[in-house]
Parts: structure tokens; C-alpha cells; sequence
């Protein structure tokens, strides 16, 4: 596709003045060098408060500049017309007006309201592209309109025929989507179709009737909105698939004064704020674009530059159009309007050729090509074709075939026609013939002595039990594989489901020696990659917060790794976890093994199969040579046999670790399952003396004290093989079950006078009792470890 790439255009034009403005100083010099400049002078006794006291004058560069007496005709032909010919040629465009509130945007972008010669670029606009419609007859054109209004970042749609709007609120609100690309797409915002320039412009004087103008001191008339009116075009020549699409956005920008200018306060003051806020963002895209290594523009800031993210720095012809108030009292104003103007202009856009290809007009196409290439051959060849061969055709193939095969004159030829179907059937055929020649039922080849026939029967049978014995042991790998592969889900799947339930969502009913069985028949965990290091797996736990239902406390959890440390049991884990892992090594080299003798068993049979074609033909072409002994085949077979032998016993040996394995994780699961079952008995017990020894800690919910919050929610520890943790009913013995049982939500508690200060605790019932007994079940442990140490 074309590319264009040209930076955004600027043009200022000045206002006339009204009757009570004075006039401020500037001048216009046409003949500059490249580009006219515009010169403003600030008067001396304005230059305090407002602008640095060292300038008095400033001087702008634009494409043109528009002075006071310009008329509408000559603005729409050196701004608008250039554009709407891009668009016309399938390049985006987008002309924008920026000034302050009462500069004249509107009345440059939709006109004025008096006179036809006042129309706006808009309605000349729409009248020049219907014009030059209808001169060209060699493409279909459709037309669509759309108009938008983004009021306090809020999008309207102000086209929608449904509605009869007395107030801005009863228009369909336009929400902003975009797609993986990065492209905007407007939801609600509705596209009308207008095939002639008179249906167009109703579109926009309902639009216009539809927008909202708010009332300040500086305009009676000004509109408080930003609006995009958009002419949304398509083309594609008669006949062909390619569609051209573009788009033409003429935006009026709200009023770009300062707040404090306006005077005013209530909604309007909000409106202000709004704009300003927009406006502030369309200046910060348009620094950021200005320099050079910015990686990131931030479009997505307000509405605004969301809709117009093509028209700046992207795929767009872009135009500017800054309207000056050049009085006495707007001067500042101005020059900062003159200044933004300055850094658009810096923005280089790349517009590219709209260009598509429509599939439903593709597939079309290619279907009537598709008839007329079978017409044309049924002609040549006198026979309708059909996409297949019939039955009839296939089997007089194959007696062809056949007889070239079994011709033995060099001379003879294969003769099928000019089919491609027929020849690439033949092909097909005789690779298959090719490939397996013994055991194809026909034997083409060898059909001259009976001992031949023989010595190849005795070949195809050999192969055949080779292959048999091959497939038997691969059968026996995959099986093996995917036990492998269940055990590992398994273990995954048991690790999910733990930590996915909640403690308190799921009461069992059934006793905990059911719940053991289950557990261990869900938890194989000790497998590959799972036979890791079991006291990190506690570590790794998610942190899951109460309501996304976590597991288990933190002081729970930390009570287990120390009572885990204290118990004689994890030096028997870690030295089973040692062992396995060597198992688990052995047994990859072992599968390797297996492979690398598989692989040799197929080469030494293909070397065997080339063999036997090599000398039956060497056969055909000398009939009087008679097939003798051949030592380098019984050779290969010999070979065979000793890889066969050695396969039998890697496998055999593969088969003992794997035994071995399955016994190391039971054990290492046993081991665990009593790890964790003597962990919750104890864990419950010591929560129990906790609740007899302490009485006062048990008061009613109002006198809870809440301190800085130390932990923010209490997680349920989950090991990957951890029994169902359940949440008892208030009035169960919590002892009664092997769980954990901090759940009970009539326990309110406070932390005893001796603990207050050096524990800050939560004020959650659940999450104090856990810390409180993790306190006490630390003081055992280290009083147990301390025993033991004299």
C-alpha cells in the first residue's frame, strides 16, 4: 500500500472583532520564508500578571494564515479540500479546530447560521465529496455519517434516531472498546447510511439540534463539548474483491480558556474543569509525539484522544485549524493557542492506503474460475469432469499397473492419459507397492522359481514377528508412560483441589479414617517433578485471603515446620525423597537406553528390506542366476538377535525400578499421611488446652480489642497431601475430629495482659486464636527441645 508521510498542517485564522473589543496589536507576513509567520504584540500595561514582562512579541510560523476578512469558500479550499481528496483516494483524514470560546471554531467547522455563504467546512465538505461521487462512475461508493459528543468525558451519540432528546442524558451513551491491534472501536455509536449530500446534512442538523450549548458570561452561543462529525467512505471497482475504506473526522474542539477566565461556578464550573482536563491530555499526547525516543503516548487517557489516536501519529492526513480572538482582553489566550499550534505542527503522521480484500467477493470470484477452468477442459477432452475417480476408473488403474509391472520388457510404458488425477493415483499405488513388497498379497516382483517364493515367504514372516515383537514392547512403553503421566496428574490435581477448597465450605460428614483412605488414594505427590524437597512445598503455598478461601492460619503453618523439624519422621522422608530421586534418574537413563536399541532393531530391518529388493531384482533382470545363501542378510539377522536380547534385558531391569519406585512413594506417602495425622491431633489438642487454661479470653464480641493489623487474613495451610480440613459446628468436641478447628464462629477473643505487647493481633476471632496457639505450641516445642538438650 501507498504511504504518505507528512506532518500535521497548521493553519491560524483570526476572528473580526466584535463591537466593544479593542483591538490587540499583530501583523501577518505572507512573503516569510518557508512558511508565513503571525506576530503578536502584548501591550505593555498587559504584560503584568499575565505573561513575562520581558516579552512583548511573539512570532508564530503556519501553513496559512487566515486574517480577519477571510471569507468561508477560500478557509474550505486551502484546508478542507486537500483532505477530503485523500480521503476520497482511501487515506484517513482529520481536521480539528483548537481556540478559545468564542474564536470562531464552530462557526469555521459547521458555519453560521445567517447565510448560505456562511456554511462551514463541514457542510462543504460533505457537498464536494457527494460531487465528486457521482462525477466518477468507474467505482460503487457507500456513504455513512456518524456524529459524536464527548461532554465531561462522557460519549453521546447524536444521530440515533430511536431518541428525541430534550436533554444530553436521553442519548445513547458511546462506550470505547479496542481490540488486540490496538484499533478503537466506538460501542453505540451509530452509523447512518446518506447516499445523497441533502440526506448528509439532515444528519447534521439533527446532530446539531441534538447538541448541548451551555450559557457563559464570554459567548452566549458557546458550545461546551467537544464534537467529532465523521464521513465514513467505501469504494470498490465493479468486478473486483479489493475495497478501499477511509474515514474523514471534522472535530470542534471545546473552548480552550483557562477556568479562572470564564467566571463561572455549579455544573458549568465542572464542565470547565472536564474540558480543560481533556484538552490538558490532547496536549500531553502531543508532546509526547513531538519528541524524538517516546515509546509510550498516553491515548488512553480521555475519551478525546482515544477516538483520535489515528489522527495523531498515526495512519492520517491531519489538519489543524488554531482560531484567534486577537483582542486586547484574549491576547494571552492566544498566544498559548498559537503555542500548542507550534508543537502540533511537529507531529509527523505515516496515512496509508486503506486497501482490503473482501473474502465473500474473494470466494466468488475463485468459484467462477474454478467453473470455468473445468468448462474449458471438458471441452479439450470431450469428457465432463468430475473432483474424483469413479470405482470403475481405480480398478482398470490398477490392472495397468499390474501388467507394467509384470511386463519385463525395458521398452514398456505406463500410459494413463493426461489426467493429473489418474497419474498422481498411479504414483500413489506404486509407492505403496514400493514399500512393502513383502508383504503386499500380489508378490509382483517374485513370481519366477518356487524356491524364491519361498526364501521371500520365510523373509516376510521374520519381519512381520519383528515388527509384532516391536509393537508389543512399544505398547508396553506407552502404558508405562502414561501410568507415569496419571500418577503425575494425580498428584496435581489432589495439590489444586486442596488449596481450591475452602476450610469452611465443605462439611464431611464421613469419619477421618474415610477421609485418610481418600486422601492417600488422591495424593501421590512424590512423583517426578513432585518428589522435591516436602518442607518447601509448605512454603510455597498461595497466600489465599479468607474469602477467595484459603486453607490454613498463618501460626498454624508455622507450627507445623517446627513440629515437623522436631519429628524423628522427616529424617526418614528426606532420605526416601535421596533415593527416589536416584530411582527416578536411573529409570530416564534406562528409557533412553531402550530407545537408542529400538532405533538400531528398525535400521538393521531396513538394511535387511533393501537387501531383498536389491537381489530380487538382480533376479529379473538375470533369470538364470539362481538365488543362493546370502551371508550379509543372515549377518543382519544375527545382529538383530543380539540387540533383541539385550532390549529384553534393559526392559527387564526397567520393569524392577519401576516396582521399586511405586514402593519408595507409598512408603514416602505413609510416612507423610502420619506426619500430618499426628500434626492435627496434637495441633487440636494444644488448641484445646488453650481454651481451658485461658477462660478470660472468651468475652463477648463487643470487647474484642483491635490492634494494628499484623496479619491481614488467616490462609489455611494445604500440603499437596494435607487430609480435608472441615469446619465443625460450634458444639462438637474439637478434638473429635482430626482437623482444624479455629473456624468456630462463636469465639471472640483478646489477647491476655501478658501477650498484648509484643503480639499485635488482628481482632479477627479466627486469625487470633491461631496466633495465640501457635505462641503456646512454640513455647512446648522449644521447652521439649530444651529438655532434650540437658
Amino acid at each position: 500500500a501507498a504511504m504518505v508521510k507528512e506532518a500535521i498542517r497548521v493553519f491560524a485564522r483570526v476572528k473580526p472583532l466584535g463591537r466593544r473589543q479593542q483591538a490587540g496589536s499583530y501583523s501577518v507576513d505572507d512573503e516569510e520564508e518557508p512558511l508565513p509567520s503571525l506576530e503578536i504584540t502584548v501591550p505593555r500595561d498587559l504584560a503584568d500578571g499575565f505573561i513575562n514582562n520581558k516579552r512583548e512579541s511573539y512570532k508564530f510560523k503556519f501553513q496559512k494564515i487566515f486574517d480577519q476578512e477571510s471569507k468561508q469558500d477560500v478557509v474550505f479550499d486551502s484546508i478542507a479540500k486537500p483532505v477530503a481528496e485523500c480521503v476520497l483516494a482511501g487515506y484517513n483524514g482529520t481536521i480539528f479546530a483548537y481556540g478559545q470560546t468564542g474564536s470562531g471554531k464552530t462557526f469555521t467547522i459547521t458555519g453560521g447560521a445567517e447565510r448560505y455563504s456562511d456554511r462551514g467546512i463541514i457542510p462543504r465538505t460533505l457537498s464536494y465529496i457527494f460531487d465528486q461521487l457521482q462525477k466518477d462512475s468507474s467505482k460503487v461508493y457507500t456513504t455513512h455519517v456518524s456524529y459524536l459528543e464527548i461532554y465531561n468525558e462522557c460519549g453521546y451519540d447524536l444521530l440515533d434516531p430511536r431518541h428525541e432528546a430534550s436533554r444530553l442524558e436521553d442519548l445513547p451513551k458511546v462506550m470505547i472498546m479496542e481490540d488486540s491491534d490496538q484499533n478503537i472501536h466506538l460501542k453505540n455509536l451509530s452509523l447512518q447510511q446518506a447516499t445523497n449530500e441533502e440526506e448528509a446534512l439532515n444528519l447534521l442538523f439533527l446532530g446539531d439540534t441534538n447538541r448541548m450549548i451551555a450559557e457563559t458570561p464570554m459567548n452566549q452561543a458557546s458550545s461546551r463539548s467537544h464534537c467529532i462529525f465523521t464521513i465514513h467512505l467505501s469504494s470498490k471497482e465493479p468486478g473486483s474483491a479489493t475495497l478501499r475504506r477511509s474515514k474523514l473526522h471534522l472535530v470542534d474542539l471545546a473552548g480552550s480558556e483557562r477556568v479562572a477566565k470564564t467566571g463561572i461556578g455549579g455544573h458549568l464550573l465542572t464542565e470547565a474543569k472536564y474540558i480543560n482536563l481533556s484538552l490538558h491530555y490532547l496536549e500531553q499526547v502531543i508532546i509526547a509525539l513531538a519528541e524524538k525516543n517516546r515509546s509510550h503516548i498516553p491515548y488512553r487517557n480521555s475519551m478525546m484522544t482515544s477516538v483520535l489516536r489515528d489522527s495523531l501519529g498515526g495512519n492520517c492526513m491531519t489538519t489543524m485549524i488554531a482560531t484567534l480572538a486577537i483582542d486586547k482582553r484574549n491576547i494571552d489566550e492566544s498566544i498559548s493557542t498559537c503555542k500548542f499550534a507550534q508543537r502540533v505542527a511537529l507531529i509527523k503522521n505515516e496515512a496509508v492506503l486503506n486497501e482490503e480484500i473482501d473474502p465473500r467477493l474473494m470466494i466468488v470470484h475463485l468459484k467462477k474460475e474454478i467453473q470455468d477452468l473445468k468448462d474449458e477442459l471438458a471441452l479439450v477432452t470431450g469428457k465432463q469432469r468430475t473432483s474424483e475417480l469413479s470405482q470403475e476408473e481405480l480398478l482398470q488403474l490398477d490392472e495397468l499397473i499390474e501388467t507394467f509391472l509384470k511386463d519385463n520388457d525395458p521398452d514398456s510404458t505406463l500410459d494413463v492419459g493426461a489426467d493429473m488425477r489418474k497419474i498422481k493415483y498411479c504414483f500413489i499405488h506404486m509407492k505403496q507397492i514400493m514399500n512393502c513388497p513383502m508383504t503386499s498379497d500380489k508378490k509382483l516382483l517374485l513370481q519366477d522359481t518356487s524356491e524364491e517364493r519361498d526364501s521371500n515367504k520365510e523373509a516376510g514372516e521374520e519381519l512381520e514377528k519383528l515388527k509384532g515383537l516391536l509393537q508389543q514392547r512399544d505398547n508396553e512403553i506407552n502404558i508405562l508412560v502414561n501410568m507415569l503421566k496419571k500418577e503425575k496428574k494425580k498428584a496435581r490435581d489432589a495439590f489444586f483441589q486442596l488449596n481450591a477448597t475452602s476450610a469452611g465450605s465443605t462439611v464431611l460428614e464421613q469419619s477421618p479414617s474415610i477421609k485418610l483412605e481418600e486422601s492417600q488414594s488422591s495424593s501421590r505427590c512424590f512423583n517426578l517433578k513432585e518428589a522435591k524437597d516436602f518442607s518447601s512445598s509448605v512454603h510455597r503455598l498461595p497466600f489465599l485471603s479468607r474469602e477467595k478461601g484459603g486453607k490454613m492460619s498463618f501460626g498454624c503453618q508455622e507450627a507445623f515446620e517446627v513440629f515437623k523439624w522436631d519429628h524423628a519422621d522427616s529424617i526418614t522422608i528426606e532420605d526416601n525423597k535421596q533415593l527416589l530421586k536416584q530411582r527416578f534418574d536411573e529409570a530416564k537413563c534406562l528409557g533412553e537406553k531402550l530407545n537408542e536399541v529400538r532405533n538400531k532393531i528398525n535400521h538393521l530391518k531396513g538394511k535387511i528390506t533393501q537387501r531383498q529388493i536389491q537381489r530380487a531384482a538382480l533376479a529379473v533382470s538375470n533369470p538364470s542366476e539362481e538365488l543362493t545363501f546370502d551371508p550379509v542378510e543372515e549377518n543382519l539377522r544375527m545382529q538383530i538377535e543380539e540387540e533383541k536380547k539385550s532390549y529384553k534385558r534393559v526392559y527387564n531391569h526397567f520393569k524392577g525400578l519401576k516396582v521399586e519406585i511405586e514402593h519408595l512413594q507409598l512408603l514416602t506417602e505413609k510416612v507423610n499421611m502420619k506426619l500430618q495425622k499426628e500434626f492435627v491431633v496434637w495441633w487440636s489438642e494444644e488448641a484445646k488446652n488453650l481454651q481451658q487454661e485461658k477462660p478470660e479470653m472468651v468475652t463477648s464480641p463487643n470487647t474484642v480489642t483491635v490492634y494494628p493489623q499484623f496479619i491481614k487474613s488467616s490462609q489455611h495451610l494445604s500440603t499437596n497431601s494435607f487430609s480435608e480440613t472441615t469446619r465443625d459446628s460450634p458444639n462438637e468436641d474439637p478434638a473429635a475430629k482430626n482437623s482444624i478447628t479455629f473456624n468456630n464462629p462463636t469465639l471472640k477473643t483478646r489477647t491476655p495482659p501478658s501477650l498484648s505487647t509484643s503480639i499485635p493481633l488482628t481482632g479477627d476471632s479466627q486469625a487470633d486464636a491461631d496466633i495465640l496457639a501457635f505462641i503456646k505450641a512454640r513455647q512446648n516445642i522449644l521447652q521439649k527441645k530444651g529438655k532434650s538438650c540437658q
